[in-house]
């Protein structure tokens, strides 16, 4: 039996924006380079993920754009930079908020069946797009709080939320050349969550039916979501004990990651 999707909520989103926005307010100098987005800094980084909540709430609404290819997603974000509408974190962090407040309102106005073009000319579900925005807020947090030599607690029951959204994408991530031919089955047991289940057929990746796998993963919630977003290491990740490997093929484990592009 297939385990229940963790749907985003609004709470977890608003939470993980302000605990962004608190954490870029409180750097001194936003000119800090952020080495997990080269060559961005950490106003870069908040400039992009302040346009991120208006980008959705605009794609909800049938308008807005978005690169047709994954592969096109640098130089489209690097756009966005280009073209913020203010260069003041303060003024930033006022328009992520309301942009933010907007989206959710347009969920709660479209339903559950409301679907919107995103990244990589992919047809996506509106309210789950929310965990792809989720991620944002918690993953950039992690590179400008690693910037800054800081800690960035993720909270688990986020990370579902963001595999949700996620997973309505992955499918056309998939780094072709690193994906060809191959063909495994991964359980991905998040630890006090549920499993995920990604099994690739012939390179193509189907998400959630089950079958045998080929390896078994056990893993901490914050540790593997950085591992699916390309930080992390996945070898220090297995010596700490943070991912655990094993069944039929446990050496595939660390090249899972590997096989889609970055996000």
């Amino acid at each position: 039996m297939l385990e229940p999707t963790v749907e985003p909520t609004a709470e977890a989103a608003r939470a993980a924006a302000q605990q962004f926005i608190d954490l870029a307010l409180s750097v001194l100098d936003p000119a800090v380079p952020v080495p997990a987005t080269p060559p961005w800094t950490i106003a870069d980084v908040f400039g992009h993920v302040a346009m991120e909540p208006r980008r959705y709430r605009d794609l909800a609404r049938g308008q807005g754009t978005w690169p047709s290819r994954a592969a096109d997603l640098p130089e489209f974000n690097e756009q966005q930079i280009a073209s913020l509408p203010a260069d003041d974190l303060g003024t930033l962090a006022g328009l992520l908020r309301a942009d933010l407040d907007d989206f959710l309102a347009t969920i709660d106005e479209l339903g559950p069946e409301a679907r919107m073009m995103f990244d990589g000319d992919q047809e996506i579900r509106v309210d789950r797009a929310l965990g792809t925005l989720l991620g944002e807020f918690v993953v950039h947090g992690h590179d400008i709080a690693a910037a800054l030599g800081r800690s960035w607690p993720i909270d688990p029951e986020h990370v579902p939320m963001v595999l949700t959204g996620m997973h309505q994408i992955m499918p056309g991530w998939i780094d072709r050349d690193a994906a060809a031919g191959h063909t495994a089955t991964y359980h991905v047991r998040l630890r006090g969550g549920p499993m995920q289940i990604y099994s690739f057929r012939d390179g193509a990746l189907t998400i959630g039916e089950s079958g045998r796998p080929h390896v078994r993963i056990s893993a901490d919630p914050a540790t593997w979501l950085l591992l699916v977003y390309g930080r992390g290491n996945p070898t220090r990740a297995a010596l700490t004990g943070k991912v655990v490997a094993y069944g039929r093929k446990p050496w595939l484990a660390p090249g899972l990651a590997k096989r889609f592009l970055p996000p």
